[in-house]
């Protein structure tokens, strides 16, 4: 087995913290038992020549080296409170006080594009055949370019779909046998995949009526968490909402949301 040191380990950690908001203080054992299999496919003999390796071609070893640091498990109508306020609550309001008839929606650490097509075949179910005069697609973005491009893709095994409306999987799926299912086009061209880092500056041209960040800020120590939830405040509609995960919080002293219900946040409106 390779050992990691005490420096390496401080590389590793401080390096993640400060580039991408991921704490991996208490998670030694973690990083060097996962790593290893890494570290030998590529013939190294040290988390330091490894490490050099990340550092020099960022893009795609630190996202593969997070991608195996961190957990992407997903499946579809994952937290299905938050599906059914969109469609009970925001919808309605959508439709009495939208003129322009657009849903800006932002999947922020999208996996493998579940949430996001989720949302969208919340609205198109819920808008039916006054659909096509609506705009509504998301902006799906996440660090791991593996996990959009599975997501871009659209295919699923079975048990992603476990939790869905079974009416859903034979009008928006195509069974391709072998336990797989294909999403149908109309519902993938809905969704925008994009690269991105959250602890990067956002640089939107318009402001979102909703954002979905689940299950994401977990990994994130304290003043990391209140500094993203802010920028997040900042790129909202007033009266727009954030979705946080279950197991996650939004502190009342350090932001302006307001709490709505459990993991359901509301920017005040003007």
């Amino acid at each position: 087995m390779i050992r990691l040191t005490d420096k390496e380990f401080t590389d590793i950690v401080t390096y993640i913290k400060s580039n991408y908001g991921i704490n991996l203080t208490h998670k030694r054992q973690l990083i060097e038992s996962r790593m290893q299999s890494v570290l030998i496919s590529k013939g190294f003999n040290s988390f330091t020549e490894y490490f050099d390796l990340v550092k020099q071609n960022k893009s795609d070893e630190i996202t593969a080296m997070l991608n195996k640091l961190t957990t992407n498990h997903t499946y579809f109508y994952r937290e299905p409170a938050h599906f059914e306020f969109l469609k009970n609550t925001i919808l309605p309001l959508q439709e009495r006080t939208n003129s322009r008839r657009d849903i800006r929606i932002w999947s922020a650490g999208c996996s493998s594009g579940e949430e996001a097509y989720t949302a969208i075949m919340t609205m198109m179910d819920y808008f039916g055949l006054k659909r096509t005069s609506w705009d509504y697609r998301i902006l799906a973005t996440d660090i791991s370019l593996k996990a959009m491009e599975a997501a871009k893709n659209g295919l699923y095994g079975v048990e992603s779909l476990k939790d869905i409306p079974k009416v859903w999987e034979q009008k928006y799926f195509v069974n391709q046998g072998e336990n797989l299912f294909e999403l149908k086009e109309d519902v993938r061209s809905q969704v925008f995949f994009k690269r991105m880092n959250l602890m990067e500056p956002f640089s939107f041209r318009q402001p979102f009526d909703l954002i979905f960040c689940r299950n994401v800020m977990i990994y994130f120590d304290q003043p990391t968490k209140n500094a993203l939830i802010n920028k997040f405040y900042d790129v909202l509609k007033p009266g727009g909402y954030l979705f946080i995960g279950h197991s996650e919080t939004v502190q009342r002293d350090t932001s302006k949301f307001l709490y709505v219900e459990p993991s359901i946040y509301q920017k005040g409106s003007v």
